[in-house]
């Protein structure tokens, strides 16, 4: 999952990402508010860690913001050494999802940071079939059915296919997309990206009469959505 970690000093948060990264997580620090403020604006993250005191933009105001403008659902866990009752009751009250105070143990974020995942994102799960209406995908043999016919995808369109429907009504950022389809690694032509999505459109057939809307969001990346067939 991808991960964007807020906090101002920098042994903690180096902390938190080789822990986060060492269980399977593409994390992103940030040791500036407005930094990852400004990052939220350009790509999209599955689970938010903020810390409740930063210098220029504090936790609790990034965390408006994004229950605001940005989304109620994304999983948002506050870091902090504040520890007394009426602060965590704020935080949680503020939109955060759950709340760990300083100094972090690393076994107990690891399980706060999945359990969050997992309630967040129920399709993100590592059963080997796994079925969104009419299609299915077997995670394990990368094949994917719609109505129990086979469709012909590449390994590279059966990733991105299932990455699409797992976030089904999300936004997700050209990164996002790129890290979790090629790696965030390896360069790719824009065209490359595009030219996969027009395929996996094409082979899922996912047009409005068939329920489904895969289209761009605009300086962005692509959403998949599922409409009412009228």
């Amino acid at each position: 999952m991808r991960i964007a970690i807020l906090d101002d000093d920098q042994n903690l948060l180096d902390l938190t990402v080789a822990t986060l990264t060492d269980a399977g997580h593409v994390c992103h620090p940030f040791s500036s508010g407005k930094a990852m403020l400004h990052q939220l604006h350009r790509e999209s993250f599955d689970l938010l860690i903020l810390d409740w005191q930063v210098p220029d933009l504090s936790g609790t105001e990034i965390l408006h913001w994004v229950r605001e403008k940005l989304s109620t659902t994304l999983p948002v866990l506050f870091m902090t050494s504040r520890s007394g009752e009426d602060d965590i009751v704020a935080g949680l009250a503020a939109g955060a999802d759950d709340y760990m105070i300083k100094p972090i143990r690393r076994a107990e974020l690891i399980a706060r940071v999945n359990a969050l995942l997992r309630r967040a994102y129920p399709n993100q799960s590592a059963n080997e079939v796994i079925t969104f209406g009419h299609y299915e995908f077997d995670v394990r043999a990368s094949r994917a059915k719609l109505q129990g016919n086979g469709i012909e995808l590449t390994q590279k369109e059966f990733d991105l296919a299932l990455i699409l429907f797992q976030n089904l009504g999300r936004p997700l950022s050209r990164a996002y997309i790129l890290e979790a389809v090629w790696s965030r690694d390896i360069e790719i032509p824009s065209r490359t990206m595009d030219t996969h999505i027009s395929r996996v459109r094409s082979k899922l057939d996912l047009r409005p009469e068939n329920g489904y809307r895969l289209a761009p969001v605009y300086s962005y990346g692509y959403r998949l959505e599922q409409i009412s067939k009228e």
